[in-house]
């Protein structure tokens, strides 16, 4: 149990701005990190559905009430995640070997490609949470659980890019069978949840996750021989931004039947 307890701490004060409990980050201690880094999502699903209730409550502007719903995955998380998609977005631009793209991922400077990567990052996200609206609210709210379900199960999974980093320390100290159940486990509860609220937003948003989660593997493979913490970041953004845009664009298609 408290070797359960410390994981838990670890998951939340690596990928969280969240509170936690001081713990050593020892082997034992960090065998269950991903079991528990998917929690973090849940957390930020409460809490932009509640936003999003007081929103309405208050009957607060539409610009007000998007631009928080957007900020508060990366209040919670620290833009640990969105830094890793800026630096893909680099090292993808630059169009260099495998060995460079792998350096400029560790460059701590933002280039050009960077930072236009992320004003259409943000500007694609305010146009789709401005579409998110009544019932697809309760649905939007398990992107972030499921998006965190699939980076830990890929932490533990796909190759890695090199031996070292932290991606790599965490499954070479990961029980790795209890992590993959886990994360499939969670990512089928949410499934049911998703369908039985609503049948064809949650098979969309299903399917925006699944074709993310392809696109991350065979990108990683592609440019980068592997994984690492910042490819593992970059999916979890784009993620975040796919499925709701799937959400949203059925819900402009059932519309106009």
């Amino acid at each position: 149990m408290k070797r359960c307890w410390n994981s838990l701490n670890i998951a939340f004060s690596m990928y969280s701005r969240l509170p936690a409990a001081q713990c050593d980050w020892s082997e034992d201690n960090m065998k269950y990190v991903m079991c528990f880094f998917p929690w973090i999502g849940v957390v930020i699903g409460a809490l932009c559905y509640g936003w999003n209730y007081l929103a309405g409550y208050l009957d607060l502007h539409a610009p007000l009430r998007n631009v928080v719903l957007m900020l508060i995955p990366m209040a919670v998380s620290g833009g640990i995640h969105l830094d890793g998609f800026l630096d893909t977005a680099d090292a993808l631009s630059s169009w260099r070997p495998k060995e460079k793209r792998l350096e400029i991922l560790k460059d701590s400077h933002a280039g050009a490609f960077a930072i236009l990567a992320g004003v259409i990052y943000f500007f694609l996200m305010y146009g789709v949470v401005d579409m998110v609206q009544g019932e697809m609210v309760e649905l939007y709210a398990f992107t972030f659980l499921i998006s965190r379900s699939f980076s830990g199960f890929s932490v533990v999974t796909f190759p890695k890019a090199s031996a070292k980093g932290t991606v790599a320390g965490f499954a070479r100290n990961a029980q790795t069978r209890i992590i993959q159940v886990t994360c499939v486990g969670y990512v089928l509860l949410c499934a049911a949840a998703m369908l039985f609220l609503h049948p064809v937003y949650g098979a969309a948003m299903l399917a925006g996750a699944a074709l993310t989660f392809v696109w991350y593997y065979r990108m990683a493979m592609k440019n980068f021989g592997g994984i690492n913490g910042d490819l593992a970041g970059c999916y979890l953004s784009v993620s975040e931004l796919i499925m709701p845009f799937t959400l949203v664009a059925v819900n402009v298609i059932m519309s106009r039947l």
